[in-house]
């Protein structure tokens, strides 16, 4: 009687306590901030990623001097309190270039890298939910596409049209979506005969509806990663591009044409050389490592 009487006054508060218990169970987003913040190479790289979108959007505010404006009185002047990071062969501002040249490298990284994203989901998306010969047609593309270096194949399509930072950031785009083509087909192979997709498909909803509203959705995390991960490789190859003269063009500030002017005087002034290349090596080394903790802490295999 004793037990049941307790059992009764008891039994009120059990919807409260289970809605207790739903409410303190870790949420998705909640391990994925738990499982980056551990990683502190990523959050160092997060942080690093997010001072450059500072610096290229407050770049007017930031810069001491025009970047394009020639100073014949300070050509080749090193390191000083007037300009920190010295000044070119015209007597421009380093510093102010390689802080205009921010915005060029992480423009042509976001746009490249989303175009590559774009097309990568479309081809990935429809060979992984048709298959059939429809996949084989499109992943034997692929790897015709992948047999091609890619950086040559950039160069080929390049010196066919006129250099500038919409071409480039089109071509480097068109050339680097097979990445993440395999990858969405492959999430959409293991997603497409799960329960929710064919609960879908018994309801009646299109095609299209189940693979952008349902299946899509769940198949992002890799791409996220590989977006990520691909800004950094976009920042190289225009780097390298505007370095070999069929990129940005002067005197539009570029951390490739910057490093262009420091090949001519490397053993003058070695300054125009050594702060544009710490900008790209520091700009790509912080996005692999934001990656890379993304990556991990989206990889349910991890242990919390």
């Amino acid at each position: 009687m004793g037990e049941s009487a307790n059992s009764l006054s008891v039994s009120p508060f059990l919807p409260l306590f289970r809605s207790f218990n739903y409410m303190t169970q870790p949420t998705l987003k909640n391990l994925f901030w738990h499982r980056f913040k551990k990683n502190r190479l990523a959050v160092i790289g997060g942080i690093i990623v997010f001072g450059l979108f500072a610096v290229s959007i407050f770049a007017p505010f930031i810069a001491p001097h025009n970047p394009d404006a020639i100073n014949v009185k300070h050509v080749l002047e090193s390191p000083s309190f007037s300009h920190l990071f010295g000044t070119d062969d015209l007597g421009r501002d380093i510093l102010s270039r390689v802080i205009y040249g921010s915005r060029i490298s992480l423009s042509v990284g976001f746009v490249a890298v989303g175009i590559a994203t774009v097309i990568g989901i479309i081809f990935g998306a429809l060979s992984g939910y048709y298959g059939g010969w429809f996949d084989t047609v499109i992943m034997r593309f692929v790897d015709i596409m992948l047999s091609i270096p890619t950086f040559f194949l950039i160069l080929a399509v390049i010196a066919m049209l006129e250099p500038g930072i919409w071409n480039i950031m089109i071509v480097i785009g068109i050339t680097s979506w097979m990445g993440v083509a395999r990858l969405v087909r492959a999430e959409f192979l293991s997603l497409k005969e799960r329960e929710f997709v064919l609960a879908a498909r018994a309801l009646g909803a299109s095609d299209l509806r189940i693979i952008f509203r349902h299946i899509l959705p769940n198949a992002m995390s890799p791409v996220l990663v590989s977006a990520v991960l691909g800004i950094a490789g976009a920042v190289l190859v225009e780097s390298a591009l505007s370095f070999l003269g069929i990129g940005v063009q002067p005197p539009t500030a570029s951390w490739g044409n910057i490093l262009t002017i420091g090949k001519d005087n490397i053993e003058i002034a070695w300054w125009i050389s050594v702060f544009p290349g710490l900008a790209i090596f520091v700009t790509v080394l912080a996005y692999n490592l934001l990656g890379e903790g993304i990556r991990d802490s989206i990889d349910p295999r991890l242990k919390i």
